[in-house]
């Protein structure tokens, strides 16, 4: 599979963020010849996606995944100054809401609806963004925004980028243009749920997948094992609906602000 599929997220995070790119492409694995062909020995398999390559396979999951109308996604994608944990949910109409912590320097909570992006800064992240700042002037930013939620409008120029990233139709873009040479390997859980393991490995990295072998084929998980920086994403709560209620009491409105 190609690195596209782990790097989506993290780049993703990066543009909202303002962050550095996560990593560039190694290239991509050329189509497996004869894909669509039944591995050998294929009609007299026994387990889940029997008769099936591992390319099918993975082909299968990713259009499952795509067709999401909603889904979360947890997990650790490594960029150049660290790695980015996040926990968040995404749907297709550009709602999204969860928690993301920048390479231990600090978190931040976001909820963004269709009109309305909010955000909510600890200290150790406001402090870690005015790094070469003079002290006051970081000092003042923690005071005014730490623990604090702040909104602004998701049609306005600075919240582009957030709002493309909380849209769930463009997240998974990255994941339609998937050549792979998965090879079939053990069945196991993910989070409880059955799971096919399908291994890939491309260059240095070595990739397993994670495909749900009970109802719909989703991708449960992807993880680079051989990374310096591991990375792993999770997949869940498929076309359930993302709470993006609005918070409630102290919020301030960077728009008015900003008169």
């Amino acid at each position: 599979m190609r690195r596209t599929t782990l790097a989506a997220v993290c780049l993703a995070t990066a543009a909202a963020l303002g962050l550095t790119a996560c990593g560039t492409e190694t290239g991509g694995s050329k189509k497996a010849e004869g894909k669509g062909v039944a591995d050998a020995g294929a009609t007299k398999e026994a387990g889940p996606f029997p008769g099936m390559s591992g390319p099918d396979i993975v082909d299968k999951a990713v259009k499952a995944t795509t067709d999401a109308s909603s889904l979360r996604v947890k997990g650790s994608v490594p960029d150049e100054t660290g790695t980015i944990e996040l926990d968040m949910a995404f749907d297709t109409k550009g709602q999204c809401a969860g928690t993301m912590a920048m390479g231990g320097e600090g978190s931040m909570e976001l909820i963004t609806t269709a009109r309305t992006v909010y955000m909510k800064y600890d200290e150790e992240f406001l402090r870690a963004q005015g790094k070469g700042e003079p002290a006051a002037d970081t000092q003042a930013a923690v005071d005014m925004l730490a623990g604090r939620w702040v909104k602004t409008s998701a049609t306005g120029a600075d919240a582009k980028d957030i709002a493309s990233f909380c849209d769930l139709d463009v997240l998974l873009a990255e994941f339609k243009d998937v050549n792979s040479l998965a090879r079939k390997g053990k069945t196991t859980t993910v989070d409880g749920t059955p799971a096919l393991t399908l291994t890939e490995s491309d260059g240095t990295d070595r990739y397993t997948l994670y495909v749900a072998t009970e109802g719909k084929p989703y991708l449960l998980k992807v993880v680079n094992e051989t990374a310096k920086t591991p990375e792993s994403l999770a997949f869940s709560d498929f076309d359930k609906p993302v709470d993006a209620t609005p918070p409630a009491g102290d919020i301030m409105d960077i728009d008015k602000l900003a008169g």
